[in-house]
Order: C-alpha cells, then structure tokens, then sequence
C-alpha cells in the first residue's frame, strides 16, 4: 500500500478531515494534502506523527511476497520475449478492429 493511502486511511478510519488531521498532528493542512495526493513523500516519522494523529499505529511486518499481489509489470516481465510480442500483437489487433468499427459507425 503506498504510504499516501496510509495517511489517507488513517484519516479516514478516525472519521477526520484532512484539516482536523493536520491540527491533531500539529502541521499545515497542506503537508496532509500533499502527503495524501503523492506530490510529498514522507518521512516515516511524519507518517508515524499522523497515523498516531488519527488514533491508530503503524506496524511493519517481513513476509515472503504473496505471488497474487505481483504487479502485471513484474508478471510481464516472467514472460518470454515471444509472449510478449504475441500479447501485444493481439492488442494491436483489437484496437485496430475497435477503430475499424468506429470508423465504420461513423460513416453509415
């Protein structure tokens, strides 16, 4: 989970806006909104301040990576070269026809 959705969550679980939550943790309602928004990536001790701020903890835990989780990037990157170039061929492909028949529609 990113850490904007982190800080968002906590919020959000407490019930808080994002005004409420930068006063409880005593910073500018601005730092939460760009926390929240990604445009600031925090230090743990602010997401700590914050989470904290909402009535709720941080734990960290270590476990093997859970295979269902994987990003399609890294489930891509498992794939032969020959997968992947038959993969995008048959998106080409499907785009192709969805703009052929867009066409189509609009000339009849």
């Amino acid at each position: 989970m990113p850490i904007s959705s982190v800080v968002r969550e906590a919020r959000r679980r407490a019930g808080l806006t994002q005004a409420q939550l930068a006063e409880r943790a005593g910073v500018p309602k601005s730092t939460v909104g760009r926390i929240e928004s990604g445009a600031r990536v925090p230090s743990t001790e602010m997401v700590e301040r914050l989470v904290r701020a909402a009535g709720l903890t941080v734990s960290v835990s270590l476990s093997e990576p859970d295979p269902g989780t994987d990003s399609m990037f890294e489930r891509t990157l498992r794939r032969s070269p020959a997968e992947r170039l038959a993969d995008a061929t048959r998106v080409a492909r499907f785009v192709l026809r969805g703009r052929r028949e867009v066409a189509a529609g609009a000339d009849g």
